[in-house]
């Protein structure tokens, strides 16, 4: 007789063991209309899971992202399901749920091309047509490893053995086709609906290691309604128009090379609008009271020993063995070099909070299939900070600085921020009456903030609570960018030290905190939120003057030059092309004013002015434009 307890409290009891659809029933015939999955004491579970005892239990729909993602889940398998019907010779691999969609790892000699994209689309619509029952069976591990060998999974049969000696082994059916996965699923292919499109193939090693077989990877998305899939291609029809790799060549922001993969080669114009962003930054932490400092970028492994780094991230940093034998290693964060700061000469509690800020350059290994243009290098610069105060300051700090960060976002144009707060990780170091305050007062923070938040569990660094910045571009996409950590581990570790009121020497607190978090990755994701077009006043170049003629050269650049002296960058174009090819070439690499000089701008000694996106031109006298953009060359806040 299980007692059945739902979300809102109440307590359904039932005579005899029952599934998540008769739960679904009992609680109202619309709600067993749309469930798609449940779960069983927060374990997600098919719908047809018996029940025989107390527990507690939610049941989601396709409006919740528990059920879209079972959506999901179920289309990889249709993908993989209709592949190996119209390829029977291909083995499937892998098909996990990603961030709005899925993707399916095969096993093919031939390459999928586009038109294949297009009959496994329909041959997949055919399978849900089919309205198969999908069931789970357990089996034991031996007969799955055969079973599949026998087969010719290969695949499939490698990833069973990796499944503990002993641990029974979960397959899905969908008719007689079938699958190693834990699920959970849909009760039929016919639930999963007609709501998905494949959107693009390309190679991917097997299990993520170079050393292996590369593999054909389909990915594909799949949403609970038509609109929802309409808005979504919309979306990404849109995202590849931004894409800031398309853009950052068609500016001629920065460029890649083999030589030095995942590391960026600044170009001018990209240079300056990094600079740019730096001179920003270190005019908002002026102001809010940071020291800026520097590190070096080498450092010897005994360091990184002492601070934890080496035993969590040794595999992924750069090291170097010297003629004497010593090991050094670049650093992959600037955290430690900066306790090392603090450490020169005795602090007193009247010197806290002590910020300490640092653009500093870091190197961090990351697999070759993982680099994706700015968003993910193995060199970036952090704009970090760390601050040192006493226990009772944390929360206060902890607002300034989410202050501070919400009110630069807003500045650079992104207001809507969600926060993430992620507690303490199952490999971490410090004991749990540490954690405890520190997850007590970062919590405290990110109420008072009033913002909305999710909790992510076991997320944190391994050190310390931390709250992730999470903004949404101008096209609905989320974006982690900005981190506060709060470390109780560090400073004592290497040794930083304060003298408190009663003279004994304590600890202080270590806050971590990065704005942009890699300025390289922001100035990705300002390219994508902009389409290139950027604000007048972090534009990398401002204005480009052309004479129409080589009879109005010396006007231009004259006019050049005092939009120059005033602050403004600008260029003149004396090529030798006609107005509309000069016109078309800088629309392309976004420059948002173009000043036309002609005779009649030298007789008012004017510009006429052709803003990006426009076809209309205005006529301004030069010493208004100077006025007028100069006002505008300025971050909102100043």
């Amino acid at each position: 007789m299980p007692n059945i307890t739902l979300p809102d409290g109440k307590i359904v009891n039932f005579p005899k063991k029952i599934t998540g659809f008769q739960i679904a029933e009992k609680i109202s015939k619309s709600l067993a209309k749309e469930a798609v999955v449940i779960s069983i004491n927060g374990k997600l579970k098919d719908l047809d899971s018996v029940i025989e005892n107390d527990c507690s239990v939610k049941i989601f729909t396709s409006k919740n992202q528990e059920g879209l993602e079972t959506i999901r889940h179920d289309t990889a398998h249709i993908l993989a399901m209709a592949v190996q019907e119209l390829f029977p010779k291909t083995q499937v691999t892998i098909g996990p749920v990603i961030e709005n969609g899925f993707y399916y790892d095969f096993a093919r000699k031939e390459p999928f091309t586009e038109d294949d994209l297009k009959k496994i689309e329909k041959k997949m619509g055919e399978i849900v047509d089919r309205d198969l029952i999908t069931k789970r069976e357990v089996w034991n591990r031996e007969k799955a490893i055969k079973h599949f060998e026998k087969k010719g999974e290969i695949y499939k049969a490698e990833l069973i053995k990796s499944i503990p000696d002993g641990e029974d082994v979960s397959i899905y059916f969908h008719g007689e086709w079938h699958d190693l996965c834990r699920g959970p699923h849909l009760s039929s292919t016919g639930k999963i609906g007609k709501f998905f499109k494949l959107t693009k193939v390309s190679g991917a090693y097997w299990r993520g290691d170079s050393r292996n077989e590369m593999l054909q990877r389909i990915y594909g998305t799949s949403w609970a309604t038509q609109k929802d899939l309409d808005n979504y291609l919309i979306r990404i029809e849109e995202a590849e128009k931004r894409d800031h790799r398309k853009l950052g060549k068609e500016m001629d922001l920065y460029h890649f090379r083999e030589e030095s993969p995942g590391s960026v080669f600044w170009h001018e114009k990209g240079w300056a609008l990094f600079q740019k962003l730096i001179d920003y930054m270190r005019m908002k932490q002026d102001e809010a009271g940071y020291k800026e400092i520097n590190t070096p970028e080498v450092l010897d492994r005994s360091l990184w020993e002492k601070s934890g780094h080496w035993d969590k991230f040794g595999s992924n940093m750069y090291t170097s063995t010297t003629p004497d034998e010593k090991i050094f290693a670049i650093k992959p964060m600037n955290c430690p070099g900066c306790v090392e700061v603090f450490n020169q000469g005795l602090k007193s509690y009247k010197d806290l909070p002590l910020k300490m800020s640092e653009f500093g350059k870091v190197h961090r290994y990351e697999p070759s299939g993982a680099l994706h243009g700015l968003l993910r290098v193995r060199a970036f610069t952090q704009d970090d900070a760390h601050i040192f105060c006493t226990e009772d300051q944390i929360t206060k700090e902890c607002l300034v600085v989410t202050n501070l960060i919400l009110e630069i976002y807003k500045d650079l144009g992104f207001e809507n921020v969600i926060l993430k707060y992620s507690d303490r990780p199952d490999v971490r170091v410090g004991d749990d009456q540490v954690w405890d305050k520190a997850e007590a007062a970062l919590l405290e923070a990110v109420k008072a903030t009033k913002l909305e938040y999710t909790i992510n569990k076991g997320e944190g660094a391994f050190y310390g609570p931390k709250i992730e910045f999470v903004l949404r571009d101008a096209i609905g996409r989320d974006w982690q960018c900005g981190t506060l950590q709060v470390d109780f581990n560090l400073p004592g570790r290497l040794g930083a030290s304060y003298v408190d009121k009663d003279g004994a020497k304590k600890i202080p607190v270590m806050l971590h905190r990065a704005l942009f978090g890699s300025l390289e990755r922001f100035i990705g994701i300002l390219i994508e939120n902009y389409a290139g077009k950027f604000p007048f006043w972090i534009s990398p170049l401002q204005t480009v003057v052309i004479p129409i003629s080589e009879e109005f050269d010396d006007y231009a650049i004259k006019v050049s030059k005092e939009i120059k002296s005033s602050g403004i960058s600008s260029i003149v174009d004396l090529k030798k092309h006609n107005l509309n090819y000069k016109i078309r070439d800088h629309s392309l690499a976004k420059i948002p004013l173009l000043l036309i000089c002609g005779k009649k701008e030298v007789d008012t000694n004017s510009v006429t002015i052709r803003r990006l996106d426009s076809n209309k031109q205005e006529n301004m006298e030069l010493k208004k434009f100077l006025t007028t953009y100069s006002a505008l060359n300025k971050a909102p806040s100043k």
